[in-house]
């Protein structure tokens, strides 16, 4: 009996040792094949260091792919205590190469801590100061590759594009909305120490940055360069409180330029107000927007069939009463007898607030609200301002004719834009954006796209968009917006002249915003611009005086630009005595010399050749001409 306790516990015994050395094999399998990648990460990770290298941002480009904002390779300064012998010497060089006083200096290199980066005076620092402080050759100082952002043109663009802080973390309008895409991964220099933090003589691992993603825009570099030189110039001239200026294709929504004044340096933006940086004027900035403003009254009074253009009158004595109230029109006596379109032309108050009475408010505001007042237009940017517009329970029979004419009610310049827009585009109307597509700066793999994207249609007839499109290039031609006509080509707009409201809620006297929307071809419209001027000093204070000759500037850019040829279609202009008038160039090829000097009744005459019959003329026939100008003759 006792032999066979003792043979069952021997048993007992070795089945035990069998499991326990079993358990310690799974075990020892376990670590070495299922958690060995994890174990020896954590081991890694007690011995290994990594050195950070700057990944760069993404760039910023325009339509055509010319960088607007890009990156600059730099050098940081990163400090590994542990490994800094004589901490006194290196404190002293490195204070005096940097300009940073020797106790702040010693504290970063005597910092119990693995790895010290030298910030912010260790940053971004110049090839000069970066080639001295290598030369030092100095255990635990390193240099390593760092990007800043930069801004190759300055101020151009700057409210759009935003701003970044020293870590390259967007801050401001683009730069902040797609941040996202924007930021690159950064890499590392991986190198290996032991317990005290002394490198181990162990290759290093170097892990490579990725950069960030590409944002191409729908801005025109070429053209927002020529709309930002528009406004400095006009900065210069009158001394202005601020400015506004948009391009846009009203058919699709792509705004081609956006500026505003004041504007700032992207690199320097801690220069700035926060007022100065961070509001983007063309959308954020509202107010009165004056006679602009009534072409949405006409679009609406022609949609509504309470007014023909040619056929109805007014007779205009400079003044109007409307609930006991006077409102005048800029011309003191007015221009009496009138037909609608001279209504136009002429921008008439009175003869608006007809408009607007034969409308009434619940039509007129409709189309207010149809048209997008009010309300955001969607484009693609931050800090956009909705405007104010009159509840309709508020609106009574004074509201609703200072509205008829654009006083009363605050918008913005992109909602202004929009409306337009839609009102020359047949009624159509597409969300106006700026970011076009975001791609891969390597491959070119677009990621994410934007398309046009219709907004509302159909908001008016194309019979009273096409209506509309010919009063305001009769204004253009005939009225107050001729500053902006350039002959042989076809513009119309509408001027604006908006008497701002101070902080006591009165009218300020001499103060004014004086604007400009046209648009171009005026028969088929691919472009309009905008241009706002705010608080101009020594100026005729008129739209048309002042803001349509910079439109003006900014469409001759344009057909410049883009080479767009004339035509002899269109309204011919009415000149004062004191301007410089043009004609056509009659074709009088195959004409006799008799016969083509008749033609050329004006013009001075040079022949070439000889012979009785014209074959060319220089200026070709067609074209648009000074007065009196020379015509060549050559003769077969």
């Amino acid at each position: 009996m006792f032999q066979n306790t003792q043979n069952s516990r021997i048993k007992l015994v070795f089945l035990i040792v069998i499991a326990v050395f079993i358990i310690v094999i799974i075990k020892v399998f376990y670590i070495q094949v299922i958690e060995y990648r994890k174990l020896n990460t954590l081991a890694n990770s007690l011995w290994s260091r990594n050195l950070p290298v700057g990944a760069d941002r993404g760039r910023i480009l325009d339509r055509n792919g010319k960088v607007i904002a890009g990156n600059v390779t730099t050098s940081s300064l990163i400090l590994i205590p542990a490994q800094i012998k004589d901490k006194e010497t290196v404190a002293k060089n490195i204070s005096e190469i940097l300009g940073v006083s020797y106790e702040d200096m010693y504290k970063h290199v005597s910092k119990k801590t693995s790895i010290e980066r030298v910030h912010p005076e260790g940053r971004d620092l110049s090839y000069e100061i970066a080639s001295k402080i290598n030369e030092l050759n100095y255990d635990g100082v390193y240099l390593l590759k760092e990007t800043k952002r930069n801004y190759p043109y300055g101020k151009t663009l700057s409210h759009v594009i935003g701003y970044v802080g020293i870590d390259n973390q967007g801050l401001s309008g683009l730069e902040l909305m797609y941040d996202k895409y924007l930021t690159g991964t950064d890499g590392s220099i991986k190198y290996y120490s032991d317990g005290k933090g002394k490198k181990l003589s162990v290759p290093e691992v170097y892990a490579s940055p990725v950069s960030g993603l590409d944002i191409n825009l729908t801005i025109d570099l070429d053209l927002q360069l020529m709309l930002e030189s528009e406004l400095d110039n006009a900065e210069v001239k009158y001394n202005m409180e601020g400015a506004i200026g948009i391009v846009m294709k009203p058919k699709t929504g792509e705004i081609l330029a956006m500026a505003s004044r004041p504007s700032f340096e992207p690199e320097k933006y801690q220069s700035y107000s926060v007022e100065v940086i961070n509001r983007n004027l063309a959308i954020w900035s509202s107010f009165e927007p004056g006679s602009t403003f009534k072409i949405l009254t006409l679009a609406a009074s022609i949609n509504e069939g309470k007014v023909n253009l040619f056929e109805d009158k007014y007779y205009d004595t400079g003044k109007i009463k409307v609930a006991g109230s006077t409102l005048h029109c800029w011309k003191a006596g007015g221009h009496g007898e009138e037909t609608f379109l001279e209504v136009v032309e002429n921008s008439c108050n009175p003869g608006f607030v007809v408009l607007g009475n034969k409308l009434g408010k619940d039509v007129l505001f409709n189309y207010i609200d149809k048209f997008g007042f009010g309300k955001k237009t969607g484009i693609d940017l931050n800090g956009e301002s909705k405007g104010i517009i009159f509840p309709l329970d508020k609106v009574g029979p004074l509201e609703l004719a200072t509205t008829s004419f654009g006083q009363g009610v605050s918008v913005t310049a992109m909602q202004q834009v929009l409306a337009v827009s839609s009102i020359i585009n047949d009624g159509n109307m597409y969300t106006p954006y700026v970011m076009k597509s975001i791609s891969e700066r390597e491959t070119g793999l677009i990621i994410k796209e934007t398309y046009p994207r219709l907004k509302k249609e159909n908001l008016i007839t194309k019979e009273t968009s096409d209506l509309v499109k010919y009063a305001l290039e009769s204004v253009v031609a005939n009225g107050s917006g001729h500053n902006a006509y350039i002959e042989g080509y076809r513009i119309g707009g509408k001027t604006g002249t908006a008497q701002k409201v101070g902080s006591d809620g009165r009218y300020m006297i001499g103060n004014y915003i004086l604007s400009f929307i046209g648009f171009m071809p005026a028969n088929d419209p691919e472009y309009i611009v905008y241009i706002g001027v705010d608080g101009a000093k020594g100026a005729t204070q008129y739209g048309g005086s002042t803001s349509a000759p910079i439109a003006r500037n900014v469409f001759n850019g344009i057909i410049n630009l883009h080479n767009l040829e004339s035509t002899t279609e269109g309204m011919p202009r009415e000149y004062f005595w004191y301007e410089t008038k043009y004609t056509t160039v009659p074709d009088v090829r195959g004409k006799t010399i008799k016969e083509a000097k008749q033609l050329l009744n004006g013009f001075k005459l040079e022949y070439s050749g000889s012979g009785e019959t014209v074959i060319m003329t220089n200026p070709e026939s067609g074209k648009r001409v000074k007065e009196g100008s020379v015509v060549k003759l050559m003769l077969n």
